[in-house]
């Protein structure tokens, strides 16, 4: 499982000229799955973004995570963070998650997500969806899930 987490001071999705999903203070996630992620893998996930101290507390430093500054986020699954563009000029996806199982996945780590008390907008799984995002610093994170893995 792979995150592209952005601290954001708003963040919208636009699907067919319809906003499905809107925040204000937060982080815009742009999140991706494989073949072989599982429930540990959101678990984790979850845990890390909710925790991940990237939001200035009074001193200017970044000592706050999203659970102590209250906000929001605004979920968009994409699965081209799984391109491997290493060879040739077109990316292979073949290694991100077929679109059954990816929204099943993504559906479960936008619930758990909720389940911890975080307000979360989403985007239409696999639907062709414009993005605006006001980053804020700016601050942008990447997470692997394979990373707790190798570590």
């Amino acid at each position: 499982m792979r995150v592209v987490v952005q601290k954001a001071k708003r963040g919208k999705v636009t699907v067919a000229g319809e906003v499905t999903g809107e925040i204000g203070e937060g982080l815009v996630l742009l999140v991706g799955f494989t073949h072989d992620d599982s429930l540990e893998d959101l678990l984790w996930m979850v845990d890390k973004i909710i925790h991940l101290r990237i939001f200035e507390d009074e001193e200017e430093k970044m000592n706050l995570s999203l659970a102590d500054v209250g906000g929001s986020i605004l979920s968009v699954s994409q699965f081209t963070l799984y391109g491997d563009a290493r060879k040739g000029r077109r990316p292979s996806f073949i290694d991100a998650a077929r679109p059954e199982s990816a929204t099943a996945l993504y559906d479960e780590f936008n619930r758990l997500l909720r389940e911890k008390g975080i307000e979360v907008a989403t985007g239409i799984f696999g639907a062709s969806m414009e993005v605006e995002l006001v980053n804020d610093g700016p601050v942008t994170i990447l997470l692997d899930s394979d990373f707790r893995k190798n570590r």
